[in-house]
């Protein structure tokens, strides 16, 4: 069986329209969204909706939860805030009963369990970032004592693809190199994360997804173009989107620098209309 997993799709029609055709291009049988479904961009309906014709597995993301009202924003960054309640004011009670049905863990054919942010911690599992292996040690530990007896755990959140085995104690990095996969060792315990569907956060502003193929036990990275222009422009209009969001993502990413050293890239995170790292 091939397994499907997206992620972090934040409202961004175009995207996830894109990433829908490409899997099903793909010949996936089964879609695992790991959360973050709204927020940021404008489509969350239209979003949802997909993911529910397509009969999808979702899992909530804090984003979701915010959404629907399940937690609040204390944690997010001001302009994150504004994008929940932005979102939250639009929301038919279809939708909002959606997001707050979804789950926070799923056990995905045996194989694999899915969370937004992390495994390990009991409580506020979907707001932990994954981002370094002090964190990834603690989830991949949780996975070893899973119940489920899965072998991975698929998350998203970070916005940034990747892939770790623990071996020996040791959290380690497997390239995921493009379009070869990786080979999981069946003995393996894995964290995998299929980047972001909606919400680019490094120099490739494509879509990106991954694929599990439970018999050849390989993990394939894909990465989709999409009209980005065309969600650019819905979200402009609705006033969240970032000044910078029309650079293209090599530069965006030289001006985070140069802010940095300037010393006023954590200011405009919380004066621009939108996270900083759009910029």
């Amino acid at each position: 069986m091939k397994i499907a997993l997206i992620s972090d799709i934040h409202a961004n029609l175009e995207a996830l329209q894109a990433t829908l055709d490409a899997i099903r291009a793909e010949g996936a049988e089964r879609i695992v969204c790991l959360g973050d479904i709204v927020g940021y961009n404008t489509d969350f309906a239209a979003c949802i909706a997909l993911l529910r014709q397509a009969g999808a597995v979702c899992i909530a993301g804090n984003h979701d939860r915010a959404v629907a009202g399940l937690i609040g924003t204390d944690g997010f960054s001001g302009p994150a805030a504004r994008a929940v309640a932005w979102t939250g004011a639009r929301l038919d009670e279809d939708s909002r009963a959606f997001l707050a049905g979804l789950p926070l863990i799923a056990d995905v054919e045996g194989t694999l369990v899915a969370v937004h942010g992390a495994l390990h911690p009991e409580v506020g599992k979907e707001l932990v970032r994954l981002d370094d292996d002090g964190k990834r040690a603690l989830s991949l530990r949780a996975l070893a004592a899973h119940p489920s007896g899965a072998r991975i755990c698929a998350f998203g959140h970070t916005h940034r693809a990747g892939l770790w085995e623990w071996r020996d104690g040791t959290v380690l990095a497997v390239p995921l190199d493009e379009p070869a996969g990786a080979e999981l060792r069946a003995d393996g315990l894995y964290l995998l994360n299929p980047g972001t569907v909606g919400e680019p956060r490094g120099a490739d502003a494509r879509a990106c997804f991954a694929c599990y193929d439970t018999v050849a036990r390989c993990v394939t990275l894909h990465r989709v173009a999409y009209a980005r222009r065309v969600a650019l422009a819905k979200t402009r209009r609705a006033g969240l989107a970032p000044r910078f969001a029309a650079v293209p993502a090599p530069f965006r990413m030289k001006l985070i620098k140069i802010l940095r050293l300037l010393g006023v890239y954590e200011w405009l995170k919380h004066a621009l209309p939108r996270h900083a790292s759009s910029i």
